[in-house]
């Protein structure tokens, strides 16, 4: 090991690296990237099953410094992407009564359901609030008692938390007029999902150093056991992602299959046993539909009967028609790695994110976004 590489190692945080050193240790995980590479010969398909982990690789322009026979792949890490329509439709619904405010995250807004958006309703006169926590919604609900306030609930483990923190505190504050409608996602199921699918080939995931905060790292340990497939939790800077990188090609070349934590600083081997408790208190799991994917046995979170006060679908229905009704967009393919956003016809020419087809162009974590903004990135530390 070289001496920036020992640095680069050596650092609980790459923010503790200056700027050579960030070039130098990049470097050298760079060469030893392409050293086990050649040793190894055969393509390698690696996937990130993070959005943000998504976003920096192609910022820092990383995928162009691999060699020919390993590709980075994205995978299903961006949860407004395998949102359904069929959930936007029910959103937009919601957002056209008279008696309900919606309050969601801004990257909602623009995705597309079957027909239109929740920035049409807006325009429309929909009354739709952007908050920045779920815990905002309280305030919206007690300035509006007479309203039906239902936060838009769309997350994976990172998020689902604080979702469920927003029930136990209007419950606590009792304001009976704050309500949920919820498309939270578990990630461990979408990884059987994917190494149990034929189309899908991955010989190792970058795994989402965000959602591994709350899970731990056991979540994942099947994907080892089961499936003899590498893992490591990974932080977001590009050192981090690189040495992740030569983590996954040394248990390749090895022909070893662990799960290692390459975020150590953030992520503990137990996770966040009280951010699971809150889950489990208001949650159960439940089959849930992924796009691109098809329901996924157990990988959604439903409302326990204890909480069904706050659960908007079983206080008022809203049914909508099921279908995807963006002939051409091959948004679901993209979230399993099959094919590159490039591949698909309306990439670029009918989608782009000023007027997206498909919800991976919308969201900032989505790939077919990153790969419009900097699929051209270079690699260029310390600038």
């Amino acid at each position: 090991m070289t001496a920036a590489e020992a640095r680069a190692h050596a650092s609980a945080a790459d923010g503790k690296l200056t700027r050579k050193e960030e070039r130098e240790a990049a470097q050298a995980l760079v060469a030893e990237i392409q050293r086990l590479a050649a040793e190894i010969g055969r393509p390698l398909r690696y996937m990130e099953v993070c959005g943000t982990h998504t976003v920096s690789i192609f910022r820092a322009g990383i995928r162009q410094l691999l060699p020919e026979n390993v590709a980075l792949v994205s995978g299903p890490g961006c949860p407004v992407c395998v949102t359904a329509d069929d959930y936007m439709d029910k959103a937009i619904a919601y957002a056209h009564r008279d008696d309900v405010i919606l309050a969601t995250f801004g990257d909602m807004l623009k995705v597309p359901g079957s027909q239109s958006s929740l920035a049409e309703a807006k325009a429309e006169g929909a009354d739709i609030r952007i908050v920045y926590s779920p815990l905002d919604t309280l305030a919206i609900a007690r300035e509006n008692p007479e309203k039906k306030v239902i936060f838009l609930a769309v997350g994976f483990e990172t998020t689902a938390p604080t979702a469920a923190a927003l029930v136990l505190a209007a419950e606590q504050a009792g304001l009976q007029n704050v309500y949920l409608l919820s498309a939270q996602k578990l990630v461990p199921p979408a990884l059987r999902a994917l190494l149990t699918d034929p189309e899908v080939r991955v010989d190792g995931f970058l795994l989402p150093g965000h959602v591994s905060v709350v899970t731990g790292l056991d979540v994942f340990q099947f994907v080892a056991d089961e499936f003899h497939t590498p893992g490591v939790v990974t932080g977001f800077t590009p050192v981090a992602i690189l040495r992740s990188l030569v983590r996954l090609l040394q248990q390749t070349e090895k022909g070893e299959a662990r799960i290692e934590n390459e975020y150590e600083s953030v992520v503990q081997a137990a996770g966040s046993p009280a951010a699971r408790r809150t889950m489990a208190e208001v949650y159960e799991t439940v089959d849930a539909p992924w796009r691109g994917i098809g329901v996924i046995p157990q990988s959604g979170l439903h409302m326990k009967e204890a909480h069904v006060a706050h659960d908007i679908e079983r206080l008022l229905p809203m049914d909508v028609p099921v279908g995807d009704n963006h002939p051409g967009c091959r948004c679901g393919e993209v979230l399993r790695g099959i094919v590159t956003p490039r591949e698909c016809p309306l990439f670029g020419k009918a989608c782009i994110p000023t007027h997206a087809i498909g919800p991976c162009m919308v969201s900032v974590e989505g790939v077919c976004a990153a790969w419009y903004k900097y699929g051209q990135g270079r690699f260029e530390f310390g600038k």
